[in-house]
């Protein structure tokens, strides 16, 4: 109800008042005055005690101690009545409107007719709007505002807003009436009831058809408390249909809107014959609409026409204050502006990874897989003979086979020895299923962990679950196979153990049957947790033995075949279904091989599977010696991605063994046509291929793991070692004897590397590291493995050694994680969320566990660049030329079709305008080119995933600030207040912490979402 005059300070008059309004009231210091003041009374014990208060508040607030009394209804409705008047004396009705949906007396949505009137209600609001326009001889189009008490049914006049309001549009569309056009002929002259003049016909002819709402599309942000956002719309596409009306439009794709730009965008108003299916109408029409650029309140709205108290008609004013769940909306994934912001940016700025180096052939063929029709009949492939026996009886089915089980490592170990890791899941899935029809008799495909895992979200902004995931979709007869280090998981450091076991757990659901573990010192100990891992979620444990040395070799008694068989037996012993011959640096002689293999089968019970690498040029040799010899199954690549570091050629196997008693039955012509697809695939990674062209037999000198060779000479080239590779080569053999003669697998194997870069970089001999007089800076991974953290080799450590490096420090000798709590999961999963500013899932939790930068790193990309993986290779890796157009999948069923039409020049604020065409609309991207420094300084910008950076959430001034460098802050406490529009907004600090850095200062302007201080 409307204010009484300023009240009496007699408490009689003021009480009588009181009475004659009606319990509960409503205290208010003054209209506008942001609340101050107000106050609820709901009878009249303490109703004079909250009047000086209030009047108190008002005098400190407005210099004057005017207090207002109002009628109070609880559960109010917001119900309308639009008036039509002439200068004749004509007047009519055109119904209602309900207003009820408000915030802050914002209006959200309007709908016609009320959905809460019965027939004698409407015609007593229509009535009294009447007779009030007619008290007043009013001329032209106006509302009457009424409240409802919900509760009572009771209504209470508001006021009159003499105009036309902008939901007239839903009057309009019920009453098949131009409100705009009548007002005019009405200035004109023209008469009420004559549909000639005005348009408008006698009160007895308006009808109401139907059912509208209307809905207001804002720059304002549900998610910071409504604050208008601003910025430059990228793009804009509205809806339009049947019943559809949109008025009021000033957006387009390109427009600037300002921080005093009004924050409507356009109003959109449906109709339908039924509430229901209006309501429909609109939320299709609002799910429609893409604005990008700034934020919008579409997810608010669509969230409010779903809630069932709205579809219902039994809301209040106080909706959307009680109902939180109405601000729990997905949020749009905008992923067409993500890719095209990454195809400009790396457009402009080029690829990191990939800027400066080789390039693909401007005519190299483009990839296409091979199709290959499903095979004829039920063939039962590797994956349901383990679905059916279990891991028991499939280690069993293993060693009952004539024929040589083959495992394809192109997807996984041949891509990290020849391309440093860096193959696209874009081009592992194009081709998936057609390893599914045309090899289904393969034992396994290894597509998982190691290397890969982590690259994936470190180089490639790719979640290494949605590859699993989407590569168990495309292959449902071939077993999955992963390498897992052990207790170091898929890390390079060890973990608790419950860590390593939910690791496993999760990877177990997500699709992998075969883990292949081992440990880098060849130490069973630090194995069995992951064994028991395995074991427990039903899948099969492949125990490795990693090989080095000779045995054959009486100068490397340390390695001898006694040292192999006895490990094998401890293995069998953990429990593991399949023991695997793990020889990552190619150095298995092809006899040592047919000894090793022989031995094994005489003295486990263990299928037998042979991993290699074809660094020296002979490996395929060993591969036969060993099927001679009985091996169960052998590592192959597919033939354009085999040879040097990768694994033998799986063609030439195949070919080899054609017509023999041990045929692996896989098609020649299959395996070829699918090496046509890598090999055009290949092409597209020149970037990453290395140098070495063929075989090289200086693998036995350095006996460096084929998987690490390409790594290690990227590491090399970055240092600036490039030209010294030999020198780098020969000082990992001098790394590797300073350690005593280790094995050489990943993290052991980065260790010797770092040793050997640190070595040739600071021009070091063996000598020279061993010298105690001479002070040397050792790499931290060589710390922590001469301290114990990696585990313990044959014989322990070189003491000369440990002793110069550990500096007088204790080191262990137990399994390292056996020292180490238990991780409290569920609070990693709150670190985890925190720093991503979302809810982390088990999968997720999983890489968090593993990698809590490179995971969070990943996730502030992905959410900033979108699904990178859908972009075909060139496009990932070098960005478009003008003309260029790109078909990117981001799901099934949805393309988007990018033309790349022209590159704008630098501005002089280092930005540059990338103009699109996305599925036919124009779209301009703008990005910084880094290789020109802006014309005008710009605040750092804070960054999303570190959660002690506190941003500014709207453009403004500082007002206060409430601490300074070095202080200690606990979580929620007060750090600045921002002014803006009028408003104050207090800042409190996420985290607990030290303030290590404070960038701002009172009086100082911000744009929303610069950096203001950090919270170390």
């Amino acid at each position: 109800m409307p204010a009484t005059d300023p009240l009496p300070d007699d408490p009689d008059a003021i009480r009588a008042l009181a009475a004659k309004v009606g319990y509960p009231v409503m205290l208010k210091a003054s209209w506008g005055g942001g609340g101050r003041g107000m106050r609820p009374i709901t009878e009249e014990a303490g109703l004079i005690e909250a009047v000086s208060s209030a009047r108190r508040e008002a005098k400190a607030a407005f210099g004057k101690d005017e207090v207002y009394l109002e009628k109070l209804v609880q559960h109010a409705r917001h119900v309308e009545v639009q008036i039509l008047g002439d200068r004749h004396g004509g007047l009519v009705h055109l119904f209602e409107r309900d207003c009820t949906i408000q915030r802050r007396n914002q209006k959200v949505v309007e709908r016609a007719p009320a959905p809460y009137l019965d027939a004698a209600t409407r015609k007593t609001l229509t009535e009294a709007a009447l007779r009030i326009g007619r008290a007043t001889d009013y001329v032209g189009a106006g509302t009457v505002e009424f409240l409802m008490d919900a509760d009572t049914g009771a209504v209470y006049f508001i006021e009159v807003n003499p105009r036309i309001q902008v939901e007239h549009t839903v009057t309009e569309m019920v009453t098949g009436l131009d409100i705009v056009k009548a007002q005019i002929r009405i200035a004109e002259g023209g008469h009420i009831g004559n549909a000639d003049e005005t348009g408008i016909p006698p009160q007895a002819d308006i009808r109401l058809n139907g059912h509208a709402l209307q809905c207001r599309i804002t720059t304002e942000n549900p998610e910071n408390n409504f604050i208008p956002d601003y910025g430059r719309i990228t793009a804009y596409r509205g809806a339009f249909g049947f019943g559809i009306r949109v008025d009021g439009g000033t957006a387009y794709s390109g427009a600037v809107v300002t921080r005093h730009y009004d924050p409507m965008l356009e109003k959109i108003t449906a109709w339908a014959p039924t509430d229901a299916e209006a309501i429909a109408r609109m939320d299709r029409a609002l799910r429609e609409y893409r604005i990008r650029g700034v934020a919008t309140n579409l997810n608010f709205l669509e969230a409010v026409l779903n809630h069932p108290k709205f579809r219902a008609g039994t809301c209040t004013t106080r909706f959307i204050d009680e109902t939180p769940e109405l601000f729990r909306f997905t949020r749009r994934r905008d992923r067409a502006t993500k890719l095209l912001t990454y195809i400009a940016d790396v457009t402009v700025n080029g690829h990191p990874d990939a800027r400066g180096r080789a390039r693909p052939p401007e005519n190299a063929r483009a990839p296409e897989p091979p199709v290959f029709p499903p095979p004829p009949g039920a063939v039962e492939g590797a994956k349901q003979v383990l679905d059916r026996l279990g891991p028991t009886g499939f280690a069993a089915w293993m060693r009952d086979q004539t024929r040589v089980l083959v495992t394809d490592t192109t997807m996984r170990d041949a891509h990290q020895s020849l391309l440093a890791t860096r193959m696209r899941s874009f081009d592992m899935l194009r081709v998936a299923e057609g390893y599914s029809n045309g090899l289904p008799q393969l034992l396994s495909l290894e597509c998982w962990g190691g290397a890969t895992f982590d690259v994936a979200m470190r180089f490639l902004t790719e979640d290494p679950w949605e590859r699993l995931a989407a590569l168990r979709a495309r292959t449902p007869g071939i077993l999955l196979q992963m390498l897992l280090r052990g207790a170091n998981g898929v890390g390079y450091t060890n973990y608790p153990d419950n860590v390593v076991r939910f690791f496993v757990d999760q990877a177990a659901k997500a699709g992998i049957d075969l883990f292949r573990i081992f440990d880098c010192l060849n130490w069973v100990e630090n194995m069995r947790v992951a064994i028991d891992a395995v074991r427990e979620s039903g899948k099969l444990a492949e125990g490795a033995v990693c090989y080095t040395g000779d045995i054959l070799d009486p100068a490397r008694a340390k390695y001898p075949l006694r040292y192999y068989v006895d490990l094998a037996k401890q293995l069998e012993r953990a429990g593991c279904h399949i023991l695997a011959i793990k020889d990552m640096a190619g150095l298995l002689r092809p006899h040592a091989a047919r000894v090793l293999v022989t031995a094994l089968k005489q003295e486990i019970g263990l299928p037998i599977h042979l991993h290699t690498h074809d660094t020296s040029g002979i490996s395929a040799a060993s591969v036969l010696a060993a099927v001679d010899a009985g091996v169960d199954a052998v590592d192959a690549a597919m033939d354009a991605m085999s040879g040097t570091t990768a694994q033998p050629c799986l063609g030439s196997i195949v070919e080899a063994l054609r017509h023999d008693a041990r045929d692996t039955g896989l098609d020649p012509d299959v395996i070829r046509r699918l090496s046509f697809y890598w090999e055009a695939v290949r092409n597209q990674y020149a970037a990453f291929e290395s140098d070495l062209k063929s075989g090289a037999s200086e693998v036995y000198l350095h006996e460096m793991p084929g998987g690490q060779f390409t790594n290690l000479r990227e590491q090399a080239r970055s240092l600036g070692l490039d030209s010294r590779w030999h020198e780098v080569a020969a000082a990992y053999r001098a790394a590797n004897d300073l350690f005593g003669d280790i094995v050489k697998v990943t993290p052991s194997s980065k260790v010797v590397g770092d040793l050997a870069l640190l070595m040739v970089s600071q021009n070091l001999t063996a000598a020279d590291v061993l010298d105690p007089a001479r002070e040397i800076a050792f790499p931290a991974s060589v710390v922590e493995m001469l301290h114990g953290d990696l585990g313990q080799p044959p014989g322990g450590w070189p003491q000369a050694l440990q002793a110069k490096v550990l500096k007088g420090e204790t080191p262990i000798t137990v399994r390292p994680g056996s020292l180490l709590s238990p991780a409290d999961l569920e609070a990693e999963r709150e670190a985890a969320r925190t720093r991503c500013g979302r809810a982390i899932d088990d999968t997720e939790l999983a890489s968090y566990l593993m990698y809590p930068k490179v995971f969070a790193g990943f996730a502030a990309a992905a959410a900033k660049y979108g699904p990178v993986a859908a972009l075909p290779t060139p496009v990932y890796f070098y960005g478009m030329k003008p003309g260029d157009e790109a078909v990117v999948e981001i799901e099934a069923g949805k393309t988007l079709v990018v033309l790349l039409q022209a590159i704008g020049e630098t501005e002089e604020d280092g930005q540059v305008k990338v103009f699109f065409e996305l599925n036919g609309q124009p779209r301009i991207i703008r990005i910084p080119n880094r290789a020109v420094a802006a014309a005008r300084p710009t605040r750092r910008k804070a960054d999303e995933a570190e959660a002690g950076q506190i941003a500014a959430p709207m453009p403004g001034a500082i007002a206060s600030v409430a601490v300074k460098a070095g202080d200690t802050v606990q979580a929620g406490d007060v750090v600045f207040t921002i002014e803006a529009m009028k408003m104050e907004t207090v800042l409190h600090t996420p985290v607990a912490g030290t303030v290590t850095e404070l960038l701002v200062a009172p009086g100082d302007q911000v744009d929303a979402k610069d950096l203001l201080a950090v919270i170390g």
